[in-house]
């Protein structure tokens, strides 16, 4: 089953906060990205972000499971009403994960 359209961009208005953000078709669902780097994904209209040990500290609820079957697990989010909390775990993944690697023309 695929993300619905408007929760996929309520996601990203709530992500707003931590810097550009955008959100990419991807097999059915989406990837989400902050500045040009891959941060989560949006499978099922439920939110996940890729997990870091900085953000697993700030989260009111520890719950990682994988957003499709054969996926690694991802910390799932299901508190998305509060777009400051949001904002502050995503700018903190964007800042933990490494710099996307250049392509090669």
């Amino acid at each position: 089953m695929a993300s619905n359209a408007d929760f996929v961009q309520y996601i990203a208005d709530q992500c707003g906060g931590a810097g550009e953000i955008v959100t990419k078709k991807m097999f059915g669902d989406y990837g989400i990205y902050c500045n040009g780097k891959i941060f989560g994904l949006i499978c099922d209209d439920r939110f996940y972000l890729k997990p870091t040990e900085v953000v697993r500290s700030l989260l009111r609820k520890v719950e990682l499971c994988p957003p499709y079957e054969g996926a690694k697990d991802y910390f799932y989010i299901a508190d998305v009403d509060d777009r400051d909390y949001l904002s502050l775990l995503v700018s903190e993944t964007y800042k933990a994960l490494p710099e996307p690697k250049k392509r090669k023309k």
